[in-house]
């Protein structure tokens, strides 16, 4: 009885967390509605560029009211920052300054006389804007106020944008003022978004306001409500009927002897396997020789070599003398080859543009790539491409409490990724080894099942005798080693073993070893042991 009160009152305690938390993500919202945040949002970084769009000030309340929050804006966030510089766009942009300039009295006093200056400007001719701000060095962040709805399509804003800032590290807002219908929120988010930057839309008339800050928010407010929803709901069942049985459980399992599993069963966990055919069996080593850089003729130097000449020095006769070449700064600039030699480059701008799609293509396939790496069995155990495979698993005392998880990574490993094998075998190891069959098996539906089955038996017990496991695997299960190229052994562990562990694969062993901790923190094991992620 004594221990259900105590986990009452930790729940009651945890309530009382999750409700301090809301409110305090609560109070971050009313900040960021208040004064010049609720029509500007929060401005990021210290050396601002500020583009007001023009295109659709007019005389009367709105401009008084437009340039009142710019004037707001100035005072409680731009005078705390190092550097700015302002530019007005319309058809044409003209910038108050020619260069940046330092944060100081004077220099707020010039901003706020040329605010209340600001005239109406045909159209809105950002890209224009644009191409003016990012010759300038130094500045860390981008603000583009808008009116309307720019002159140009968000794909060309958001391409041009992107090939710009390829390589700064410049923080991008974008911010709607009175747009209303004019530009619409989700235009200027999914532009923002694909630039990797901020948005904020703001409408005096309806009161409404929105941004990428409040929109993480309320998505944390929406996860802890319900969070909360669940606790209390477990907190007023009658009388913690839920909570009563879940102690007794844990106590019984306690009493009774040697600490199993307290991690929840996956669905289906005794089920039999589903199995699948691997959709893919290259390393990523492999899959770099096709799909890399190098392969696809996309390195700097592959990209530059048409375009490459090296200096020229000969003899001229009527000269009668040895003449070397030279160049224009203007059409051609020296560029030290990777072999040490100078060469003399010419690349036009439309070249450098395709190199930069061509880029930014290679990068989305190496995400796509990672992310698939890191789904289902691939992010615990890899690629497992050999075609005779042989699996240790850590069945130590230590991982009583995880042999749950244990099992369903090896489900995962059963299911996705060794159907298509020829042989494998399971060797589980604590004290002693036990292994599933003497030796490796062809590998079929039925021996699938069955090694699942017997995975379901397993008890954790002793210590981590690592040592025996991989002699077993090496000795017995791969004694024919030097006949076969494609072989694979894989440790699931969780930490240390018993061994000092300071060997190598002896020369002439065409094995392949991969690791996986059955704790994410562990990384202890033995360094031949890596796993291909």
């Amino acid at each position: 009885m004594q221990k259900i009160c105590f986990s009452t009152q930790i729940i009651r305690h945890f309530e009382s967390k999750l409700s301090d938390t809301i409110e305090v993500y609560q109070e971050r919202i009313q900040w960021l509605t208040e004064n010049s945040k609720k029509a500007f949002g929060l401005i990021k970084g210290a050396r601002v560029s500020i583009l007001i769009d023009v295109s659709a000030i007019s005389s009367g309340p709105q401009k008084e009211e437009f340039q009142k929050d710019l004037m707001s804006l100035i005072d409680e966030q731009l005078s705390h920052k190092e550097e700015l510089f302002v530019l007005s766009f319309g058809t044409n942009a003209r910038s108050l300054w020619p260069d940046p300039m330092e944060v100081s009295s004077s220099t707020l006093q010039e901003l706020k006389l040329w605010v209340k200056t600001l005239q109406p400007d045909g159209g809105s001719n950002l890209l224009q804007a644009l191409k003016k701000i990012f010759t300038l060095k130094g500045l860390d962040s981008l603000v583009a106020i808008m009116r309307s709805c720019p002159d140009q399509p968000s794909e060309i804003l958001s391409d041009y944008i992107q090939q710009s800032t390829m390589g700064r590290d410049l923080i991008i807002h974008f911010i709607t003022y009175r747009c209303d219908d004019q530009m619409p929120p989700a235009v200027l988010k999914n532009l923002a978004e694909a630039v990797r930057g901020y948005y904020h839309c703001y409408s005096p008339k309806m009161e409404h306001y929105t941004s990428r800050d409040m929109d993480e928010l309320l998505a944390e407010i929406q996860k802890a409500q319900s969070l909360l929803s669940h606790v209390q709901a477990l907190q007023h069942s009658s009388p913690c009927e839920a909570l009563t049985c879940t102690m007794e459980e844990i106590s019984t399992e306690i009493t009774n002897g040697p600490l199993i599993s307290l991690l929840p069963k996956p669905p289906k966990h005794d089920a039999p396997l589903t199995i699948e055919f691997p959709n893919l069996d290259k390393t990523s080593a492999e899959w770099l020789k096709v799909n890399g850089l190098k392969a696809k003729k996309l390195s700097l130097y592959q990209v530059l070599a048409p375009n490459a000449f090296s200096p020229v020095e000969e003899f001229v006769p009527i000269l009668q003398k040895t003449v070397s070449s030279t160049i224009h700064e203007k059409a051609m600039i020296q560029f030290e080859w990777h072999d040490g030699t100078v060469k003399n480059i010419h690349v036009d701008p439309p070249f450098l543009y395709k190199y930069q799609k061509q880029l930014s293509r290679a990068m989305r396939m190496y995400e796509r790539r990672i992310e698939w790496l890191s789904l289902a069995s691939r992010r615990i155990w890899g690629t497992v491409c050999e075609k005779r495979v042989v699996v240790l698993l850590d069945i130590s005392a230590t991982n009583s409490m995880y042999i749950i998880h244990i099992q369903h990574s090896l489900r995962l490993l059963l299911e996705e990724q060794l159907s298509n094998k020829d042989c494998f075998n399971l060797i589980a190891f604590g004290s002693t080894i036990e292994s599933w069959r003497p030796e490796m098996v062809p590998v079929s539906h039925n021996n699938l099942q069955s090694a699942w089955r017997w995975a379901l038996n397993l008890r954790c017990w002793g210590s981590r005798n690592v040592l025996s496991a991989l002699r077993k695997a090496v000795e017995v299960d791969f004694k024919d080693k030097d006949k076969h190229q494609s072989q694979g052994i894989y440790l699931f562990t969780g930490g240390i073993p018993d061994q000092d562990m300071v060997g190598r694969p002896r020369p002439g062993c065409p094995l392949s070893f991969a690791t996986s901790s059955v704790f994410p923190q562990v990384d202890t094991l033995p360094r031949f042991l890596q796993h291909d992620f």
